[in-house]
């Protein structure tokens, strides 16, 4: 990452900064004093509390300066009248200082997976960089800008949002040369009213785009395949469906390995990832795709592939005490649910489902609930619901013939604990899964833990 003084983030944000402290210079950004490190620039925010009363404990942690819209002591400091559209402003000039390709990522589940994927095949040709974490909102994308090293020849950046406007934003200080959307799904269909709203959300990427950027989209996804209005940008359709430019075809679940052949123009060849469920081909689908448009081999993009892991929580599967755990905590929507549920299906041995509310439904919360509770029964042997939808799954379940000693629902994460011990045996395969307001790697904890 390259060294910012004061007056030049000033000038990129509108900012003041006292002349003393001009030639300041700072690494990174940071509006957190618990994991701030020495060097960065402190952003002031305002939550349940003001951000300002923090700043003399990010000057003792070693800040070098403060982003913030008042003074509060005589501390290096650029001062604006907003610091999160400040933040954003630095980001914008910073990326494109380094002059590096953008590419970035959004869609309604998978984004973080695919941008993994994205990232692992540009890595083997490419100095690559990266959103971590879920750093892909106005506060963390900017940040992750500010620590990408001098050397970043791509940066990879996940995009997401839950309301209107919110990836324009982003798009319009990342300006991507690559864009691509995964799917649109009904996570935060709260806030946006429809899928089509969704979409029109998500959308926004091609906002910071040049005419001449290269728009990637999911061809198995009706509502990409056929748009409202044509973006100007260059379109290429990904997928397994016909007319799709890069296609994938021939899938199997070979065990722990998904196997397919992909196809572009006339390239033909092979794909193996170590990874359960078919719902992973779209996803590496969009990474093949990224590839091949950025130049990089067959043979790399193969073999980047076949030694890609997932992040932790993320269909993590391993076994414990007897159990094989899916541990799937990080996020969930109905189509993500669906497709865990799959892989839970496909596993032999006696089936537990552990399922949390999934949030953000609005008014199709209970229709959702009481879907995935049918899809549950399909799938599972035993259904352990937990949160206020809770009976809605436990009613889904029971409408598909799951006898009602066999599923049931919770509301209290200890009690939840205390059956699942009970019912639970070695040799069973339980998936652990729900929104990440649930906390469901609390329960799976819980259950793993010795008295």
């Amino acid at each position: 990452m390259g060294k910012i003084t004061l007056k030049q983030a000033a000038q990129w944000c509108g900012g003041r900064v006292d002349e003393k402290y001009a030639d300041v210079e700072f690494l990174g950004a940071n509006n957190d004093t618990r994991v701030l490190q020495p060097g960065q620039l402190f952003i002031v925010l305002q939550g349940a509390r003001d951000g300002h009363d923090f700043i003399p404990a990010a000057m003792e942690k070693g800040a070098a300066a403060v982003l913030c819209s008042r003074k509060v002591g005589d501390y290096p400091a650029i001062y604006v009248d907003d610091p999160r559209t400040a933040l954003g402003n630095i980001a914008r000039e910073e990326i494109r200082r380094l002059g590096c390709k953008v590419v970035g990522i959004t869609g309604s589940v998978g984004k973080s997976t695919t941008k993994e994927m994205i990232a692992c095949v540009l890595e083997s040709t490419f100095k690559v960089s990266k959103t971590p974490a879920n750093h892909n909102n106005d506060i963390g994308m900017p940040m992750a800008i500010l620590a990408m090293p001098e050397d970043t020849e791509v940066a990879v950046l996940e995009m997401g949002m839950n309301h209107f406007g919110e990836i324009e934003y982003l798009s319009k200080i990342a300006k991507p040369d690559v864009a691509v959307i995964i799917n649109i799904g009904t996570m935060h269909i709260e806030f946006l009213g429809t899928q089509k709203g969704i979409r029109q959300a998500k959308m926004e990427i091609v906002k910071g785009m040049s005419p001449l950027g290269m728009l990637l989209l999911n061809g198995d996804d009706i509502l990409l395949r056929y748009l409202d209005e044509e973006p100007l940008q260059r379109i290429t359709y990904f997928g397994q469906s016909d007319g799709c430019a890069v296609r994938a075809y021939d899938v199997v679940q070979d065990g722990e390995w998904l196997k397919f052949r992909a196809e572009a123009g006339r390239l033909r060849f092979p794909v193996e990832m170590h990874l359960e469920g078919e719902h992973f081909v779209n996803d590496a689908m969009a990474a093949i795709t990224v590839g091949l448009k950025l130049a990089v081999s067959v043979e790399r993009i193969q073999t980047s592939l076949a030694q890609f892991q997932n992040m932790s929580g993320r269909q993590e599967i391993f076994q414990q005490d007897g159990y094989t755990i899916i541990k799937d905590c990080y996020n969930a929507g109905p189509e993500s649910m669906a497709a865990a549920l799959a892989v839970l299906g496909n596993k032999p041995g006696r089936r537990i489902a552990v399922l949390g509310d999934m949030l953000e439904l609005g008014d199709c919360a209970q229709a959702e609930h009481y879907r995935i509770g049918r899809i549950a029964a399909e799938k599972a042997d035993m259904v352990f619901a937990y949160g206020p939808n809770g009976k809605r799954v436990l009613n889904g379940t029971i409408t598909s013939g799951m006898p009602e000693s066999k599923s049931r629902a919770f509301e209290d994460r200890d009690a939840l604990i205390e059956a699942l011990k009970r019912a639970a045996k070695p040799g069973d395969v339980m998936l652990f899964k729900g929104s990440r307001g649930m906390h469901m790697e609390l329960i799976l904890e819980g259950f793993l833990k010795k008295e």
